[in-house]
């Protein structure tokens, strides 16, 4: 049998419902999974339909069940299902858990009384036999001639039908009296609430399925298997199609959960206007953009759901690979080249609010092959296109989009609730314009043309990147991962993101999939110090504004939360988005981040060493400047006291971290500097406090039985963070007990390229892969202890784990040689940049 005997109607179906987070696939016996034969004894399923339902049931979140009229043990050693799969026998009466009823007394007399009534009935009469279950006795009739079988279905119909306390079930050439009550449907809603499906699918093809397909409601799928009225919407001949269905159930639910072959996370380019960003893939196909900021929800979010939760893809009509990608030197403009065909995208920079716009021009001799699938918020919304003469209108939406495309011919077609355009182009040598355009529906053409907006998109960069004093080692790749980190930063608001994207996985198929398209104090004071070093301050400046606005909204600086969103505001509660697979299957996807609530004391370090580096490029400490420096003292007057979740946001019990007791003493003592320097009236407070976490972190820190300092008050776990303990000036480079933590650190956490961040159990499930950040101190731990080829060495490893186009995420894996984690991560460049700036100054 071929592939037309699903329909199309019946493909698409299956295909929505295998997106579902949970699914319940169930099915029928006799007639569904085995042919009808004439010894029942012999009913044997085809051997297609139970690989399927093995491959189902070994899925995640989706369980597999055969819920038949057949006794349960009689169904297990006849149908030999592996134990995935569950069995549900006598109707809905017999789980494989146990017997759903205990049967009462009365309950025992009346099945006995059954059967005896019901063997007197048959006896002697050809073709009829019966069916002893537990709870009941089935009647069949279907080898019997129509004269008896009319005979003793209607003696079975007014005699024992009819007594107190019998439920009926009536099948093909069947009928079945039970001391319980016994249902299919009930049985498929206690599966369903069970294992808490979100979705079912159930296949049948007797009368007493009907009664399951009369329970499917909202996105369920009923499959009629044969002739006949039935409550499905759906239907298929026989058991073998039933075998096709299945095997394509298979197929779609394996690609939404573990996604197509994903794309390595460092081979993402990101587009920027300094308002906005959006992932390419190699193959220029748009898989990750938010509107109408980078902490929206997702236009696009292929990168975690695959092609159902939206995708902007231009490709050679016969599909040919790629050549390269590449930036155009010094900008976020990104080229993919085929043979015969190139794509340029950037992002237009623009003044208004709440707009983004993508130009994607196409050139070449190649026809090329466009396709537009838009999915807002993250596909929680449905939207239609409507071709318009100069391109498509998306309705729907809570903001206009249009997409400028004139004289593209465009083909919509839809998958039962998403549309997706089509066109295909022929640029023969000229270049074709696609304007996506979020904000706005306006699809007339701009005032200004787009060959102007295309400089002006280069030139805003190249000349930032022109004011820069770049380090000779490693020149192109730092211009690089300064493009990205002023990439993060949101011209606006002043606010830099962590990342551009969320819950790309710390570990494939793990759960360390967090959100990172926040402002966190921590990572953007360090991400603004380092474009300060390469002789950038504006965005400092910018950042700093955001900052005296967030701490207007508090108490007090100490009450300040570890992130906040890019306007300013608190984050909204963590949430899950069940719907989206994941990027290589690693669920779940998280928006928001829980780590706004937690306690995190070492953020006012950081944000006070951007002051000092600040007033040190300025050669002035400005007023506001000042003032900012007095709330993180106080910050750290109050609580430093206090344990805290620290740097690495553990979602366990708060300690007296080292690292975050070693940025409240930066605080304090970057403070005391800048007061002397810049001749500022110093706190009396802050310099007695100095001295006392300073020595409180050097006995309490250190663990004589290790030999060095440890995460924690009291601990035997080491972290890379402590390495600060020296970084930061506390502890001499020198000093024998900062060179001691070094080589225990070095000894325990880093694996070849990489460094781990620690190695214990930190309550949550999994593992995670080395961060680059981490890497970056050690590199410069070996350079403070004099060990500069190490620290040559391993600089060169964190280079070469850079995607083709210099972008880094956050975390290496040595082991699977992959990266992982969000992405272009800001912690990963601002070390990389740091390791260049130092090894240059020694070289």
């Amino acid at each position: 049998m071929t592939a037309d005997a699903l329909t199309i109607e019946l493909r698409r179906a299956l295909a929505r419902l295998a997106r579902t987070p949970r699914l319940l696939v169930a099915c029928d016996y006799d007639g569904t999974l085995a042919p009808i034969v004439a010894d029942p004894k012999r009913a044997a399923p085809i051997p297609e339909s139970v690989t399927a339902l093995r491959s189902l049931a070994a899925m995640p979140a989706t369980t597999t069940a055969v819920i038949s009229g057949r006794a349960l043990r009689d169904l297990a050693v006849l149908s030999r299902l592996p134990a995935e799969v569950h069995l549900v026998g006598s109707h809905g009466s017999e789980f494989d858990v146990g017997f759903v009823h205990d049967l009462t007394p009365a309950q025992k007399e009346l099945h006995e009384t059954l059967r005896i009534e019901l063997e007197a009935l048959v006896d002697g009469r050809p073709g009829v036999h019966l069916e002893a279950k537990p709870a009941g006795i089935a009647v069949h009739v279907r080898w019997a001639s129509a004269e008896v079988a009319q005979e003793i279905l209607a003696a079975v119909i007014d005699g024992p039908r009819r007594w107190a306390g019998v439920t009926t079930t009536e099948g093909k050439g069947m009928i079945e009296l039970s001391a319980v009550p016994s249902d299919k449907g009930a049985a498929l809603d206690a599966l369903r609430h069970q294992v808490g499906a979100t979705a079912a699918v159930f296949l049948g093809d007797d009368l007493t399925d009907e009664r399951a397909f009369a329970r499917l409601t909202g996105p369920d799928v009923g499959i009629k298997v044969g002739d006949g009225h039935s409550a499905a919407a759906n239907r298929i001949q026989d058991t073998t199609a039933v075998a096709m269905a299945l095997a394509f159930l298979v197929e779609e639910r394996k690609l939404w959960l573990f996604g197509e072959d994903a794309v390595p996370i460092e081979r993402l380019s990101m587009l920027s206007n300094g308002q906005s960003v959006a992932l390419l893939t190699p193959d220029a196909r748009v898989t990750w953009m938010c509107h109408p900021e980078p902490d929206s929800a997702a236009v696009f979010a292929d990168l975690l759901g695959g092609p159902p939760a939206g995708y902007f893809s231009i490709r050679p009509e016969r599909n040919g690979r790629p050549l390269g990608q590449r930036y155009l030197p010094g900008t976020m403009t990104v080229e993919t080249r085929w043979s015969q065909l190139l794509v340029t995208d950037y992002l237009v920079h623009l003044d208004e609010v709440n707009r983004t716009d993508l130009i994607r021009a196409v050139s070449g001799r190649s026809r090329a092959v466009v396709e537009f699938a838009p999915r807002p918020e993250f596909g929680q919304v449905r939207v239609r296109l409507e071709r318009v003469p100069d391109g498509l209108r998306v309705l729907g939406t809570s903001d206009p989009w249009v997409l400028r495309a004139p004289g593209v011919d465009w083909d919509i077609t839809t998958d039962g609730m998403f549309p997706t355009a089509r066109a295909v182009l022929e640029p023969d040598g000229g270049e074709i314009l696609l304007e996506l355009r979020c904000g706005t529906d306006d699809l007339g053409p701009s005032v200004i043309e787009e060959p102007e907006r295309r400089r002006r998109a280069s030139v805003w960069w190249s000349q930032w990147l022109a004011t820069l004093r770049l380090p000779g080692v490693q020149r192109e790749l730092v211009a690089r991962s300064a493009l990205t980190l002023r990439a993060l930063c949101h011209s606006e608001t002043g606010a830099i993101l962590a990342a551009a994207t969320t819950s790309l996985p710390e570990e494939i198929g793990g759960v360390r999939n967090w959100d990172y398209r926040f402002c966190w104090l921590r990572d953007a004071a360090m991400t603004a110090r380092t474009l300060v070093a390469l002789g950038s301050t504006g965005e400092a400046d910018a950042f700093l504004c955001w900052l005296h606005g967030v701490l207007e909204t508090v108490s007090g600086p100490e009450r300040l939360h570890p992130l906040y969103t890019i306007r300013g505001s608190t984050l909204g509660p963590e949430a899950v988005i069940d719907t989206l697979p994941g990027y290589a299957g690693s669920r779940p996807v998280r928006i928001s981040n829980a780590a706004n609530q937690q306690v995190q004391l070492d953020v006012f370090g950081p944000v006070v060493e951007l002051v000092v580096d600040l007033a040190e490029r300025r050669g002035e400490l400005t007023d506001p400047d000042w003032r900012m420096v007095q709330a993180m003292a106080e910050a750290v007057l109050r609580r430093w006291h206090e344990p805290d979740n620290g740097i690495w946001e553990e979602r366990g019990r708060p300690r007296h971290q080292v690292y975050s007791k070693v940025m409240c003493w930066v605080t304090l003592d970057r403070a005391v500097r800048l007061a002397a320097r810049y001749a500022r009236r110093a706190d009396p407070a802050w310099a007695p406090l100095r001295e006392q976490i300073a020595a409180e972190v050097l006995d309490r820190g250190w663990n004589a039985e290790l030999g060095c300092f440890t995460t924690a008050y009291g601990g035997t776990d080491l972290d890379a963070a402590t390495l600060h303990i020296g970084l930061s000036g506390l502890l001499a480079p020198d000093d024998e007990r900062f060179q001691a933590t070094v080589t225990a650190i070095e000894a325990e956490l880093r694996s070849g390229s990489t460094v781990y961040r620690y190695n214990r159990d930190d309550a949550l499930p999994g593992g995670e892969g080395g961060f680059h950040l981490c890497a970056s101190w050690l590199v410069e731990a070996y350079l403070g202890c004099g060990r500069r080829t190490e620290a040559e060495e391993l600089f060169q490893q964190i280079v070469d784990a850079a995607g083709p186009t210099g972008l880094l995420p956050e975390e290496y894996d040595p082991i699977t040689e992959r990266s992982l984690g969000n992405h272009p991560q800001a912690y990963s460049h601002l070390g990389l940049i740091r390791c260049a700036i130092l090894l240059d100054a020694v070289s």
